[in-house]
């Protein structure tokens, strides 16, 4: 049985009824997807900010006993997805750095110096009422050693210093830049208190490193016969006896390190925190820092 064809007002008919259910559908579609979307984006964008990376800025001094605090930063806070990168220089080599725009996030010094120029100039800087300028906290004090390999320090006295320097007229003793470093400052310091520094100087006997993470080398490989180094290092290489003798803290200017936020990324205050917290201290004590008084 044959069917009869339709009409051509029969077909328009049917076209714009299918035509107009689509473009329905696809309104439909579209009103459903678009809240979604909305809460993707605000995901992804706070994903983003949680992740962000914190960049810090230490003295050279610091390289051994960081590395351990970023890690328990990381597990006390469930921040195990935090992006942490640590430059590690002179004090005074950082401070220029951040001067010229380095983009860090927390300025570690070695002294109290730096960062308070640093919170002077950002003050002076602001531009509006919304900036936040922080202040500088101290974190640490650290000690200064005479550290040898190529001379046994076994029973030596500090008060003997000069018979021991004088009597070896060929010997080399290493400090960092005072100039940049502040423990080189500490350590010039000490060297004028017994009345070596500028005889010393005069003979050529004072190599000055960039900073105390290459003065340390300098003793460390034998390249010269004494350096005055941090504590901290030669704890962390566990050095022995013989080969070190802790400088009484009277005997030079205090080296207490300050430490100051530069950035509004909200992990800079968090990690700065947990440096002074008990935790913090902790790591630093057994690290061969001074207690914080």
């Amino acid at each position: 049985m044959r069917m009869s064809p339709l009409s051509g007002s029969a077909i328009m008919g049917k076209l714009t009824v299918a035509v107009s259910t689509t473009f329905i559908c696809l309104l439909l579609a579209v009103s459903a997807c678009t809240p979604e979307s909305s809460t993707n984006t605000v995901s992804t964008a706070k994903s983003s900010e949680q992740t962000q990376t914190l960049r810090i800025a230490a003295a050279a001094n610091l390289s051994d006993v960081l590395p351990d605090i970023i890690d328990d930063y990381k597990a006390d806070n469930h921040s195990a997805g935090q992006q942490v990168e640590v430059t590690y220089a002179s004090s005074g080599k950082l401070y220029a750095q951040i001067k010229a725009g380095a983009p860090y996030d927390v300025f570690l010094s070695a002294n109290q110096a730096f960062p308070a120029k640093l919170a002077k100039e950002m003050t002076v800087n602001m531009t509006d009422q919304n900036n936040v300028t922080y202040r500088p906290f101290t974190y640490a004090q650290g000690q200064l050693a005479l550290y040898s390999v190529t001379q046994s320090l076994e029973g030596f006295d500090p008060t003997t210093l000069n018979d021991l320097l004088m009597s070896s007229p060929h010997s080399k003793i290493t400090i960092a830049n005072p100039k940049l470093a502040p423990y080189g400052a500490s350590a010039q310091a000490y060297l004028q208190a017994q009345n070596l520094y500028d005889d010393l100087t005069e003979q050529k006997r004072v190599i000055k490193a960039e900073n105390i993470g290459q003065a340390f080398q300098y003793a460390h490989t034998g390249s010269v016969d004494y350096g005055l180094v941090a504590q901290s290092q030669l704890t962390a290489i566990k050095a022995t006896p013989e080969q070190f003798m802790t400088l009484p803290p009277a005997s030079y200017p205090a080296i207490l390190q300050d430490g100051i936020v530069i950035s509004d990324q909200a992990g800079a205050v968090d990690f700065a925190d947990y440096l002074r917290s008990t935790a913090g201290r902790q790591h630093f004590m057994r690290a061969g820092y001074l207690s914080i008084q």
